[in-house]
């Protein structure tokens, strides 16, 4: 069953250049799906079943996301499932975003705001501004300028509230590496790279029964 109206209908007029909004805002979506593992299943089932969220269902070497959500205003929710060999990348977004962990936890990094965050910069020069660690029940909201870096235990799993689009790229680093690259969006992506990542309906359904074995469904 897709999310309720009643939860994604406030969402609809935010003001997502204000973190503070959007805390308040997203509260709502966020616990009570945490708090309702049966709804959370029943829209992932939706996810599996809808063939526009799962054409933007997604598979990366570290991460797997499902969109349970895609609204007309441009906010997504979606779920994310961290995979083992997570790593040290600080980047920016291209949308403010709240999240909520539903399992596990991560080393979250912040280096401060992307000014003067480009091509240029030299990884190993960054500086963190606050390390913290997000375990199970944690949430918070990042505004898109932040600079930042996870590193998750395998199989941590968040749900994430994200804004509209407000960039067409965003930058990511590898610290391990010293490499900085920029990221696009879908828009400028290639059918073959959008096709790369794209995940098909065995892949979901192996998700979801991932999230099943970890008891977050």
């Amino acid at each position: 069953m897709p999310l309720s109206d009643t939860l994604t209908r406030p969402l609809t007029t935010v003001d997502w250049d204000d973190a503070a909004q959007v805390e308040q805002a997203t509260r709502l979506l966020l616990t009570t799906l945490a708090a309702d593992r049966d709804a959370l299943d029943q829209a992932l089932d939706a996810a599996l079943r809808d063939p526009h969220l799962r054409t933007l269902c997604e598979h990366y070497d570290i991460l797997d996301k499902i969109v349970l959500h895609d609204d007309p205003t441009g906010f997504r929710v979606r779920l994310h499932l961290f995979l083992p060999g997570h790593y040290d990348r600080p980047h920016n977004h291209r949308w403010t975003y709240s999240a909520l962990l539903l399992a596990g936890s991560y080393t979250h990094t912040l280096y401060g705001t992307d000014d003067g965050f480009d091509e240029t910069t030299d990884v190993g020069k960054l500086t963190a501004r606050m390390v913290r660690t997000e375990s199970t029940g944690s949430s918070y909201t990042l505004h898109h300028t932040m600079v930042h870096a996870a590193v998750a235990e395998p199989y941590t799993v968040s749900l994430i509230v994200r804004g509209p689009a407000v960039k067409d790229r965003f930058l990511v680093t590898d610290r391990e590496s010293g490499q900085v690259w920029w990221q696009h969006g879908a828009a400028q992506e290639t059918p073959e790279q959008a096709a790369a990542k794209r995940m098909d309906p065995d892949q979901i359904t192996a998700t979801i029964a991932k999230l099943r074995e970890l008891t977050v469904i």
